[in-house]
């Protein structure tokens, strides 16, 4: 084996730990926030007795994934230039019941003293053309290897059933339509966007009337204990 196949071999194997250590890196930085999220549910539960995260599921792009984006958008192939072009290596998203749950789990969520909120996209106050409604947060989260302290993005999407039913199916129909899709269809999905809107807004409304009913419920109870301890203490004279 001459000198330049020596050199490359280890030029090879160096690589090769460096793409491990990359992918890694965003593997970490998935389970760490999934630790974050089963916390504040768990804590909802317990202390709230309400949990606003219906669902929360995960993922990690597969390097041909990245690698096609990365050619797509003309990036340059290099790692560095992968990790701070490619943010959504790392993915979650999050299914809430109401709109408001939404922005209080991104407020608790870009609160925690170890995660730096690096990009918002609210695209529920500012809907994509087609419809599509989700709030996106590119967050930024220290991972400790054995030997170094790595920042790495992660893409966290928050949004309600609704939002989410109506992102799930109009992807299958755009997946399985390989043509260019028919304007009357786009038109079609664009009314099933706004009638979800609708519904969520209506729900959200009356998740509101129910928790008014519910808190003059408690302080009527408040007063009725109150009033009968009172009375106790008076006859007790």
């Amino acid at each position: 084996m001459d000198i330049g196949s020596v050199i490359d071999m280890k030029e090879l194997k160096s690589l090769k730990v460096e793409l491990t250590r990359f992918m890694m890196a965003y593997k970490f930085a998935l389970d760490e926030m999934n630790t974050k999220i089963n916390i504040l549910k768990d804590e909802f539960n317990y202390i709230h007795d309400y949990n606003p995260i219906e669902h929360v599921k995960s993922r990690l792009k597969s390097p041909e994934s990245i690698l096609k984006k990365v050619y797509r958008k003309g990036y340059d192939f290099t790692l560095p230039a992968i990790k701070e072009n490619v943010r959504d290596i790392a993915g979650i998203r999050i299914t809430c019941s109401f709109i408001s749950d939404i922005y209080e789990i991104a407020k608790m969520i870009s609160k925690q003293k170890d995660v730096r909120v690096v990009d918002i996209k609210d695209y529920i106050k500012n809907p994509k053309p087609n419809g599509y409604q989700s709030l996106h947060l590119i967050l930024e989260i220290p991972i400790f290897m054995s030997d170094r302290e790595e920042l790495t993005y992660v893409e966290v999407q928050i949004r309600t059933i609704a939002m989410d039913f109506w992102a799930s199916l109009e992807h299958k129909i755009y997946y399985k339509y390989n043509k260019e899709v028919p304007n009357k269809m786009i038109d079609e999905l664009k009314d099933a966007a706004t009638i979800a809107a609708q519904l969520d807004r209506k729900m959200e409304r009356l998740h509101k009337e129910i928790s008014l009913i519910k808190q003059a419920d408690h302080e009527q109870e408040e007063r009725l204990v109150t009033n009968h301890s009172f009375l106790d203490n008076f006859l007790k004279k």
